[in-house]
């Protein structure tokens, strides 16, 4: 089969595990700001921007007056406490097959520039473009995120439908759906149904079947 163009990849759940990287940095933020323990993650909150999840969390004890606050607070938290997230199987094998065969790709996530910095660096990646939170006006589920990433990779919107996008979340198979090119599930957080059901084209346990699938 002939390979797709591009591949554009969120970053949380696609190439790294890092809930508690980032559950750690909301409870720690949360005890700070309201000396309270922190209610649990809602599955259906994953993919969503920080600003987002900050609003529940403040909403679940009436505090939505401090979101911002507490949003702020986590990055810092994250940043300055940063815990190394867990690397997914098939990154590096799947990095280096694209290095390659000469195809372009990149990161479009809705976690902020400083992490996926810091991730990225600690886990010597190959990933020399990456565009987070602070990137966009509108950040996913709106499709601004996979244009603009798309767009700085030299693609332009005719190349769009032979672009695949690895995600995740529900949120970021619906941004893949809104920028015309293909969602293509990873199965970390939701299950082949629920993936499909949200639009996604294939889906896989881990970017190292979709490599296996690619190269076989």
């Amino acid at each position: 089969m002939a390979l797709p163009k591009g591949f554009l990849f969120d970053f949380d759940g696609v190439i790294v595990d890092s809930f508690e990287s980032h559950y750690s940095a909301w409870t720690s933020a949360f005890k700070e700001l309201f000396n309270k323990e922190i209610a649990p993650f809602p599955k259906s909150y994953a993919g969503k921007s920080p600003m987002i999840i900050a609003e529940y969390f403040c909403s679940v004890i009436g505090e939505e007056n401090h979101t911002e606050k507490l949003y702020s607070l986590k990055d810092k938290h994250l940043d300055v406490y940063f815990k190394v997230p867990k690397l997914l199987p098939g990154v590096r094998e799947f990095t280096a097959f694209l290095i390659e065969e000469k195809i372009a790709y990149g990161i479009a996530s809705n976690a902020t520039k400083s992490f996926l910095k810091n991730s990225t660096h600690h886990l010597e990646l190959d990933f020399n473009t990456v565009f987070g939170l602070e990137d966009y006006v509108k950040p996913k589920p709106a499709p601004e995120a996979y244009i603009l990433l798309a767009e700085t990779l030299g693609f332009n919107e005719d190349d769009f439908k032979d672009i695949w996008i690895f995600e995740d979340s529900l949120t970021g198979t619906k941004a893949a759906k809104l920028a015309g090119m293909v969602p293509i599930g990873i199965a970390t957080e939701y299950s082949e149904e629920e993936l499909k059901k949200a639009g996604s084209i294939l889906v896989f346990p881990t970017l190292l079947e979709a490599y296996q699938y690619l190269t076989k």
